[in-house]
C-alpha cells in the first residue's frame, strides 16, 4: 500500500473514531518564494545564503544553476529526480537580481501552536474553528508532508504536546517509544526543534457527543503565535459588548449558545442539523460546534472537572448584523421543542451589542437570553415587584371613588364642594386602566419562559 492509500485508510478510520485529521502547511522547499527574501525563487547566477546558525532540510524539485553558496552549519538538501545544482558566472546574467545574495528565511519561525499553519482533513462550508481547536486536538492525527521538506518549533517551554498519531516521512507513528527514537534521530532534530516534547495519547474519541480539545494550557502561546504579527494585541471588535468564546483569542461580533446536554446527544448529529436546517437561512453566517469545559465559579469549579457543555458559536462576516441574534434565539426555540430528541437538557445564548458607528444589534443586543429556569425566575421577580404597585394603585383608585362619592352626597346636600379645578377634573375624567399594562407585560416575559421548563414546574 502506497503512502497515499495509507492516508486514505487512516481517513476512513478517523470517521469510525471521530478523530481529526490536521495537516502542517508551510514548508521548507527551495522552490517556495516565501522562503526566500526577495520572495521568489532565486533565479541562475544569484549567489543564496542560508543561516549559518540553523539546522533545516531544503527539498529541491528542480534544477538549479547559482554563482555561490554559504551553507548552514548543518542541513541537507533533499533533491527530486532531476533536480540539482549548477555554477555559473553572474556576470553571464542579465536582470533578475543576478550578482545578488538570496538569503534563506529563518527556518525556526514556524511553530506548531500557531493556527494558522494548520489546515483540517474538511471543514464543510460555514464551519469554522475556535483558535485553539485550529491547533491539533489531543485526539488529532497529524500529518506531515510526505517528502519531509519542513521544519517545526515545539515551544519553548518543557511542556509535551500531545496527539492522537503523527504521519511523517511515510511513517505512521502511534506509539511514543517509536515517536521518541524518530525525533531523537538526525532526520527528526532536522525537522523538530526547541524545549517542548512531542507525545502520543493512546485513547481515541469515541464519545458521541464529542471530546475537549485539551488546549486550554497551551492557549497562551497558542494566542501569542496568533498575534505576533499584529504585536501581540487583538484588533478592537467592531461591535458593543463582543463575546470571546472558550478558546478563542480575541473578542468577535456575534453570538454564542451553550448547550447543556445529556447522555443522548450527538455532536455531529447537531452539526449537521445546523448547516442543512438553520445555517442555509443566513447568508455568510459561520459557526463553530465543539464540547469545552463549562464555566463555573470559584466554588463549583473543584466539583465541576469533568463537567462540560456543547459550545456554538455564530461570527457575524462583516461589519453589518447579518443575523447572529436572530439563529441563537432559532436555537433556543429549537431546543426548548426539540430538546428531549436531541439530548439537550438546557440552553443559553449570549449575543453581542450594537455595531460601532451608529449600528443596531439585532434582537436584543447584549444581552442574555436564558432557556429555561432564567426565563420564569425573571417573569416571578417582576410580578412580585408588580403586586406591590398594583395594590398601591388599586387602593388610590378606590379612595378617589369614594371621594366622589361624598362629594356627590354633599352636592345634593348643598354642601360647597371646595377650590374647583378644571385640570384635575379631565384627567380624573379617565380612569386608569392597568390591565392592558399587566397584559404588555406579560407579553414581554413569555418571550423568555421554555416550554420544556414551564411544563416540569406545572
Amino acid at each position: 500500500m502506497g503512502a497515499l492509500g495509507r492516508v486514505l485508510l487512516g481517513l476512513q478510520l478517523c470517521a469510525l473514531t471521530r478523530a481529526a485529521y490536521k495537516f502542517w502547511v508551510p514548508n521548507t522547499d527551495f522552490e517556495a518564494a516565501n522562503n526566500w527574501s526577495q520572495n521568489r525563487t532565486p533565479c541562475a547566477g544569484t549567489a543564496l545564503e542560508f543561516p549559518a546558525d540553523k539546522m533545516v532540510s531544503v527539498l529541491v524539485r528542480e534544477g538549479h544553476s547559482i554563482s555561490d553558496v554559504l551553507l548552514p552549519l548543518d542541513g541537507e538538501f533533499v533533491l527530486a529526480q532531476g533536480a540539482g545544482f549548477g555554477a555559473r558566472n553572474p556576470s553571464s546574467e542579465l536582470g533578475c537580481g543576478a550578482g545578488t545574495t538570496a538569503l534563506f528565511l529563518d527556518p525556526d519561525r514556524f511553530s506548531w501552536h500557531d493556527p494558522r499553519l494548520w489546515r483540517p482533513a474538511d471543514l464543510a462550508r460555514g464551519l469554522f474553528s475556535v483558535d485553539a481547536e485550529r491547533v491539533p486536538c489531543r485526539h488529532d492525527d497529524v500529518v506531515f508532508p510526505s517528502d519531509g521538506s519542513f521544519r517545526v518549533g515545539l515551544g519553548p517551554g518543557a511542556r509535551t504536546t500531545r496527539v492522537h498519531s503523527v504521519w511523517a516521512l511515510g511513517q505512521t507513528f502511534t506509539r511514543d517509544e517509536d515517536l521518541a527514537a524518530f525525533l531523537a534521530s538526525r532526520a527528526g532534530r532536522l525537522r523538530f526543534h526547541g524545549r517542548g516534547a512531542l507525545g502520543l495519547s493512546p485513547e481515541v474519541c469515541a464519545d458521541p457527543s464529542g471530546c475537549v480539545c485539551g488546549n486550554a494550557e497551551a492557549q497562551p502561546w497558542i494566542c501569542a503565535a496568533l498575534l505576533q504579527p499584529l504585536g501581540g494585541r487583538c484588533p478592537p471588535a467592531s461591535c458593543q459588548d463582543a463575546l470571546r468564546p472558550e478558546g478563542q483569542c480575541c473578542d468577535l461580533c456575534g453570538a454564542v449558545v451553550s448547550l447543556t446536554h445529556g447522555p443522548a446527544f450527538d455532536l455531529e448529529r447537531y452539526r449537521a442539523r445546523l448547516l442543512h436546517t438553520f445555517l442555509p437561512q443566513y447568508e455568510g453566517l459561520q459557526v463553530a460546534v465543539s464540547k469545552v469545559p463549562r464555566s463555573t465559579g470559584p466554588r463549583e469549579a473543584a466539583a465541576a472537572e469533568t463537567a462540560t457543555e456543547i459550545q456554538v458559536v455564530l461570527l457575524e462576516p462583516g461589519p453589518e448584523p447579518s443575523g447572529a441574534g436572530r439563529l441563537a434565539r432559532a436555537l433556543l426555540a429549537d431546543a426548548a421543542e426539540h430538546g428531549e430528541a436531541l439530548g439537550v437538557l438546557a440552553a443559553v445564548a449570549r449575543e453581542s451589542g450594537a455595531r460601532g458607528g451608529g449600528g443596531s444589534a439585532a434582537g436584543l443586543g447584549g444581552s442574555r437570553l436564558r432557556a429555561g429556569l432564567a426565563g420564569g425566575v425573571a417573569a416571578a421577580l417582576l410580578l412580585f415587584l408588580a403586586l406591590p404597585a398594583g395594590a398601591l394603585l388599586l387602593c388610590r383608585v378606590r379612595r378617589l371613588r369614594g371621594r366622589r362619592h361624598d362629594e356627590a352626597a354633599q352636592a345634593r346636600d348643598g354642601a360647597p364642594l371646595g377650590f374647583h379645578n378644571p385640570m384635575f377634573d379631565v384627567a380624573s375624567s379617565a380612569e386608569p386602566t392597568p390591565t392592558p399594562q399587566a397584559d404588555a407585560r406579560s407579553t414581554s416575559l413569555s418571550y423568555f419562559v421554555n416550554p420544556l421548563f414551564a411544563e416540569a414546574e406545572a
